[in-house]
């Protein structure tokens, strides 16, 4: 018997590899898709009961190509394109690797998938929300909540996209090709990265199978690209947020502050390579989201305690971000820093002004609780924390939250902790 966790991880693992492999076989980026989703399916139900094959990626792509054989064979036209499609694929393209081997090809086929979702013919939103199920492996509710989209619209947007590049050619992008999508790539490994370091919906804080996808996805775009500042600055950015990731959470998954984690237990490789890595980014051109975000990343790591941070310092790099890319989630980050600075009522005043652009987000009147309660408004810092364990989808965060709630009812001590960082 296998857990279903493990099962759930295996999956998510192998999803985009699977899909990867039947687009690349047949083409017909929808039908593959869909038999893809059927495969998993069939594997969620089968494997916890009879545990996991010896090569799950081969027993997926064997159930999965069977599927869409069958639904190709029903369209004479399609089952033709199939044909020419094998006799020019080598024989051994598809063999399942031996057990204990991982047969990788020489072109990553899910770095290539990835690319084929940021396809030129789709728009932005478009090709964020294809490459974060395809390539990330994200429900349409993750998706909706990442991109502050209605559940109806992020699915509506992953089927058109679908359409739009059903007979799009699986390989490589053309080097002109390749930096008109890079924006929208990095975007997408953004996302998928924050995904994995706070899950947006769940019972646990992290899904560290996204945030390491997400990272191997980076470093491997780095490699075809290895001069350009705005990929050197994403991984930058990721392993210095990721260095912090064993501190984040206590034995029972607790959502434990950056001001009060255990700094000895962060990953100093993580963020000695990530600080190399934002001095590279900042001396290949101007500084954009990307490497202004690994700087102040980098700071808060290189503080030994939390009251050793140079907020000064985050503060500048903050102005410099909202300079090149007003952002709301950065504006709620440069209100804490206001705060650190200036004081809480000067961040509040921050967060006020953030009404429109964060309206029923969970995030804002968090931060907003957590100044309220530096300012020493203790009533109304109790209500944003009810509040905003309201509406988080989040179970660790919703108990954090409601535990500062609860220590600002009757007869609880008086606080006055920083806001915490991610």
């Amino acid at each position: 018997m296998t857990g279903t966790s493990e099962v759930e991880d295996l999956l998510r693992l192998h999803a985009p590899q699977v899909l990867g492999a039947l687009v690349r076989r047949y083409g017909h980026f929808g039908p593959a898709e869909d038999s893809v989703q059927e495969a998993l399916l069939a594997a969620a139900q089968q494997w916890p009961r009879t545990g996991v094959p010896v090569n799950p990626r081969g027993w997926l792509i064997k159930v999965a190509s069977r599927r869409l054989t069958d639904q190709l064979r029903s369209d004479e036209a399609r089952r033709r394109r199939e044909e020419t499609a094998a006799q020019l694929t080598p024989r051994d393209a598809f063999t399942a690797p031996p057990p204990g081997e991982s047969r990788a090809p020489s072109d990553d086929d899910t770095l290539t998938l990835l690319f084929l979702c940021c396809h030129p013919a789709l728009t932005p939103g478009a090709q964020i929300a294809l490459t974060l199920r395809a390539v990330g492996g994200l429900t349409t509710a993750e998706i909706a909540r990442a991109l502050l989209l209605p559940e109806a619209t992020a699915a509506q947007r992953i089927s058109r996209a679908k359409a739009k590049i059903k007979d799009v050619p699986f390989r490589q992008p053309r080097p002109e090709d390749r930096d008109q999508r890079l924006a929208a790539v990095l975007q997408v490994l953004y996302l998928i990265f924050n995904e994995g370091y706070t899950a947006t919906s769940g019972t646990t804080l992290q899904r560290a199978d996204l945030a390491h996808e997400a990272i191997r996805l980076t470093r491997a775009v780095r490699r075809l690209l290895p001069r350009e500042g705005t990929v050197t600055g994403l991984l930058a950015l990721m392993l210095l947020t990721e260095a912090r990731s064993a501190a984040r959470s206590g034995p029972h998954g607790e959502l434990i502050p950056l001001d009060e984690q255990d700094r000895a237990r962060w990953d100093r490789k993580a963020i000695a390579e990530g600080t190399a890595l934002v001095e590279e980014a900042l001396s290949e051109g101007p500084a954009g989201a990307y490497q202004l975000q690994a700087a102040i990343a980098a700071l808060h790591d290189e503080a030994e305690r939390a009251q050793d941070t140079d907020w000064p310092q985050i503060l500048a790099l903050y102005d410099l971000l909202m300079a090149r890319t007003p952002e709301p989630m950065a504006a709620l980050g440069r209100a804490v820093a206001v705060a650190m600075v200036e004081g809480p009522k000067a961040g509040l005043a921050e967060v006020a002004g953030m009404e429109d652009q964060l309206t029923g987000h969970h995030r804002l009147d968090a931060v907003r609780a957590h100044l309220l309660e530096k300012a020493g408004d203790r009533e109304g810092a109790r209500a944003a924390y009810q509040w905003a364990a309201r509406h988080t989808l989040s179970i660790p965060e919703t108990r954090y939250l409601q535990m500062r709630a609860a220590r600002l009812g009757p007869g609880a001590e008086d606080t006055d902790r920083t806001p915490p960082g991610s």
